[in-house]
């Protein structure tokens, strides 16, 4: 009896740990909307780049003209893999939503309002 129990935990263990990436697990759903960067851009922006961006800084990214004349050095960072040393945000990581917004939001156009 004793055994039995013993591989039924092991196979409840075995089927409970799960090995899928943060890629797999994350929302990569696909954005269907006209991405503008004051609806949407900027509070990622406001959030996660200011606070090494801002006036004053190297390639300050506070205003709309900033961010849309460095946009494609934009993505080039924020899609860099973990542990690049120029992946930004440094520190973190914005989640593949938010880098679908800068990717939906050039194809778009780079639209303001």
């Amino acid at each position: 009896m004793k055994k039995i129990l013993y591989i039924l935990s092991s196979v409840v263990l075995f089927i409970a740990c799960d090995s899928r990436t943060y890629e797999e697990i994350s929302d990569n759903t696909p954005i269907t909307i006209a991405v503008k960067y004051n609806a949407e851009v900027k509070t990622i922006v406001d959030n996660n780049c200011i606070g090494c961006h801002a006036v004053g800084s190297y390639k300050p990214l506070t205003t709309y003209t900033d961010v849309k004349n460095n946009i494609d050095g934009i993505l080039d960072r924020i899609q860099r893999p973990n542990g690049d040393p120029g992946k930004m945000p440094q520190g973190g990581s914005l989640s593949q939503t938010q880098i679908n917004t800068f990717i939906k939001w050039k194809a778009d156009g780079l639209a303001e309002n």
